[in-house]
């Protein structure tokens, strides 16, 4: 059973895994003509957003290629077109000189904060829903998400606030971060606390 046939297309799971379909379809969509727009492909537009919101420590090449879900070759590809862009800059890990990290030039943060709002169109949409209906889509959503992450299919990225591994306030007086990642066992400091983390693991709710 396939449920782009739509004569088999008659399971509720069905329907909504062609209705998800259908919304993947007009983020690409939208993607797409941004990307037109500023002369960027999708990849690289993804590159930038990344780049903009992402924990400091996995702007890599490496960090880039998990988060695109590309590999490391293609990862390099884009981060070449941007530096040729003059977006982005590769500059020696000051804790490991053997490791590059990637940051946005100022033209690339100017461009990064032209893609803030790409996806209002799908805010607004889910906006339009009743409370409820919102409630119920985000906490539906989000369960997808984490069965699809444990398949290995997407990885998550969010912010240290809802993590298992946050502490807040551990250490208040430390001057390396008021704050605790117990992922990796070392003091956090408030900015940091703001992006988005490829090892966030939600709360237990």
């Amino acid at each position: 059973m396939s449920v782009f046939d739509p004569k088999q297309r008659n399971t509720l799971g069905g329907q909504i895994g062609i209705a998800l379909y259908r919304v993947s379809q007009a983020i690409d969509f939208l993607l797409r003509e941004r990307a037109k727009t500023m002369r960027l492909s999708p990849a690289q537009i993804q590159a930038l957003l990344f780049l903009k919101y992402a924990r400091p420590s996995v702007r890599t090449i490496g960090g880039l290629a998990e988060r695109l879900r590309v590999t490391y070759a293609t990862s390099s590809g884009i981060a070449d077109a941007l530096e040729r862009k003059r977006l982005l800059r590769r500059v020696a890990s000051p804790a490991d000189r053997r490791v590059t990290t990637l940051g946005l030039t100022p033209k690339g943060a100017g461009k990064a904060a032209l893609l803030e709002d790409v996806l209002d169109e799908i805010e607004a949409v889910v906006n339009d829903l009743p409370a409820a209906e919102q409630a119920a889509l985000l906490r539906a959503t989000q369960a997808v998400a984490r069965r699809l992450q444990s398949a290995g299919y997407v990885r998550i990225y969010e912010m240290c606030w809802g993590c298992q591994f946050f502490r807040k306030d551990a250490h208040p007086d430390d001057p390396g971060g008021p704050h605790h990642c117990a992922f990796v066992d070392a003091p956090l400091p408030e900015p940091n606390t703001y992006f988005e983390c490829p090892d966030f693991v939600p709360t237990e709710s």
